[in-house]
């Protein structure tokens, strides 16, 4: 209401909030201990809270995930190297691992989509299929076969196999 000329036709509402009055002369215990509290625990720790973010600000740092650098292959390793062997072997875990999450991420894109999708999943669906076809056979040409214990050493023997294989096969089909 910009003015109040006309109070009597749009009478306040009487409030619902009753009126505090004051029976004793003694100081509420409730808000005394409130009071303590607030400087006893709440500002000290406030203070710490807020001088460690100071400090941390200072410093930013962001942390997504650790990244490794590449290291040489097993078959650029020298004979005897057993630490770049070690490295290698664990550059190849690493490799794996992630390869495994590809597979996984696009398996679960493909159930989002046939569920998204419903009973026209075959047609809307049909790239994530065809990616997850490729991705699956990309990783069982390299990992398949291999077992629970694979290593680095039997998948470049396979890798090897498979490459002898392949130029065979080039040889006899241009015979």
């Amino acid at each position: 209401m910009a003015e109040d000329r006309d109070r009597d036709v749009y009478k306040v509402p009487p409030t619902r909030t009753p009126v505090f009055e004051r029976t004793s002369s003694l100081p509420n215990p409730a808000t005394f201990i409130q009071t303590a509290f607030s400087y006893i625990v709440d500002a000290p720790v406030t203070f710490v809270r807020e001088w460690i973010e100071r400090q941390q600000a200072k410093n930013k740092y962001y942390y997504y995930h650790q990244k490794f650098r590449r290291v040489p292959d097993l078959s650029e390793c020298l004979e005897g190297d057993y630490l770049c062997f070690y490295e290698a072997e664990a550059q190849w875990r690493r490799d794996r691992m992630v390869d495994q999450e590809i597979v996984e991420i696009v398996r679960e894109r493909l159930g989002a989509c046939k569920h998204r999708e419903g009973p026209n999943q075959f047609q809307n669906c049909a790239k994530e299929a065809e990616l997850l076809a490729q991705v699956t056979k990309a990783y069982q040409d390299r990992y398949g076969d291999l077992g629970v214990h694979g290593n680095a050493r039997t998948c470049l023997m396979k890798q090897k196999h498979r490459m002898m294989e392949e130029r065979k096969a080039q040889a006899s089909a241009s015979e």
